[in-house]
């Protein structure tokens, strides 16, 4: 072990001892250090993914300040949820490549795509990816650790959200070091307290070394005081070291694009983290909408000699009285006038706040690299997936962009539960790279197949592209699977007519000489 590393060790395990004290937030503790403007932008990514926004404040007819509810359009939600159903869905296709004889494997599920597959089955994991991904988009980032259940031998998955994984250490090419958190509550003598695990995962030289503490406290947001991992986790132990493994065991997506909110942070941004104004325009117009529908019923003056009065208890002079909810009426000194009520009630104005929001919500399309008509306010349809596929569409080349990042995600995950069960002894074979997993991501709603099988088709009759390598494109195949669907293709394939007529003739009358 070289000299830093040994500098670098001696300071974490007097980190440990430093965090004995009580910590209030995430950043108390002395290995985490994470901008807290970025832990506040996450938070205010959760909000309103949950569309939760304080109430409206008014003054009603009285002059007396009142609240009511904020009206919203969640378009955090609506927008990632579009882009998490048009980049993954349970249809889905991983492939992975393996080399290794399995009659000669060891393995309980044979090959490492059979044993692949057994995971991901086990634990509904294109189903889990599909929900996931929704408050991914929405919040800037997602995390899947698989570790081993002792008790089962299986390979489970940990899922955290934006808000409960923090990076230790990062790179050009992802975050090699992080801790995830995961919060629990129990009632004790009537009060609920809360405990913290926080689940450090960092390399010491070339072992990984995953490290666990926990933490109790009374108030809800707060990490509270280190306490026994025994206190909650019987089996749990403290520290777990893990030797030849290539890369962390926990996976990170987030959506593509570049953090320009933190330029030197490695987590990701929402999809709408640079469109906060857009949001609040649109939420404005729309609570505003709402609000002179609720009190178009009319906005009338009354003359003062009119309106009721009555004396209070102590006998002072009478006070106008109105209902407190209201603000319609409106008191006006109008003398002798013969028409003692003026109904001053306008139309309310659907139209132009329609247009209003139909505007914004094209600044919201601009903002989110979305086509045109992705979203109206006016009741029409959104675009089909022909019209993506025909326009060579912006929401189609946007979706591809994060598919690119979720591919990458995948591929990782895969690499790290092989790496994982070959550790603990459930996996005996070869690791796959990259190149041997393919993700086939069903694009059959937005790519039309038979135009796909004409072009390569047409490339692969004029001698432009390999049979093999046209298969790899068209079905996003590993190079080994698309080599053995071309061997079997070739196998069903009939002989040629012409030559059986002339190997009958050869069996009838020998080789001509």
């Amino acid at each position: 072990m070289g000299f830093i590393q040994k500098i670098k060790n001696l300071f974490k395990k007097g980190g440990y001892a430093l965090t004995e004290k009580e910590l209030t937030t995430i950043n108390d503790h002395p290995k985490i250090n994470i901008d807290p403007k970025e832990l506040a932008r996450i938070e205010q990514g959760f909000r309103q993914y949950k569309g939760d926004y304080p109430k409206v404040k008014y003054r009603n007819t009285n002059g007396e300040l009142k609240e009511r509810e904020y009206v919203t359009i969640n378009m955090v939600k609506l927008s990632s949820e579009l882009l998490s159903g048009l980049v993954f869905n349970e249809q889905c296709d991983v492939v992975v490549s393996d080399a290794q004889d399995e009659e000669n494997s060891e393995n309980t599920y044979g090959s490492a795509n059979d044993f692949v597959q057994h995971i991901f089955e086990h634990n509904d994991f294109k189903k889990n990816l599909a929900r996931y991904l929704d408050p991914m988009f929405a919040t800037g980032g997602l995390t899947v650790r698989p570790y081993v259940n002792a008790e089962s031998k299986e390979i489970e998955f940990s899922w955290a959200l934006a808000n409960a994984f923090y990076p230790l250490r990062s790179n050009s090419n992802g975050i090699s070091e992080g801790v995830m958190k995961s919060v629990t509550s129990k009632i004790e003598d009537g009060k609920e307290v809360y405990y913290t695990l926080l689940e450090f995962h960092e390399w010491e030289g070339e072992t990984y070394v995953i490290t666990n503490e926990l933490y109790q406290s009374t108030v809800k947001n707060k990490i509270g005081k280190r306490i026994p991992l025994s206190e909650l986790y019987e089996d749990l132990e403290e520290q777990t070291t893990i030797k030849n493994l290539t890369r962390p065991i926990f996976n990170y997506v987030k959506p593509f694009g570049f953090n320009n909110i933190n330029p030197r942070s490695p987590l990701g941004l929402g999809i709408t983290d640079n469109s906060k104004d857009t949001l609040k325009q649109i939420n404005d117009a729309y609570d505003q909408f709402n609000w002179e529908i609720q009190m178009g019923q009319r906005t009338v003056f009354v003359s003062d000699s009119m309106l009721n009065t009555i004396p209070d208890e102590a006998g002072n002079p009478p006070k106008q009285v109105f209902d407190p909810d209201v603000n319609v009426f409106k008191s006006l000194h109008m003398g002798d006038d013969k028409d003692p009520v003026k109904d001053v009630t306008s139309d309310i104005r659907t139209d132009q706040y329609t247009a209003a929001i139909n505007q914004l919500l094209k600044n919201l399309e601009m903002e989110l690299k979305l086509s045109v008509g992705t979203f109206s306010f006016d009741g029409r349809s959104m675009k089909t997936a022909t019209e993506v596929v025909s326009e060579n569409d912006l929401t189609y080349r946007t979706r591809n962009n994060h598919v690119n990042e979720v591919e990458k995600f995948i591929k990782g995950l895969i690499v790290s539960t092989l790496e994982l069960a070959k550790a603990f002894g459930l996996f005996d074979g070869e690791i796959p790279t990259f190149e041997h997993i393919g993700v086939d991501f069903d694009d059959g709603v937005f790519q039309d197949r038979s135009a796909l099988l004409r072009f390569y088709g047409q490339a692969k009759n004029f001698g432009f592209i390999p049979t093999v390598e046209a298969i790899q494109r068209i079905f996003n195949l590993p190079k080994e699977t698309a080599e053995e669907w071309f061997e079997l293709i070739n196998e069903e394939q009939p002989e040629d007519p012409l030559n059986m007529t002339y190997q009958q003739q050869v069996d009838l009358f020998g080789d001509e000489e």
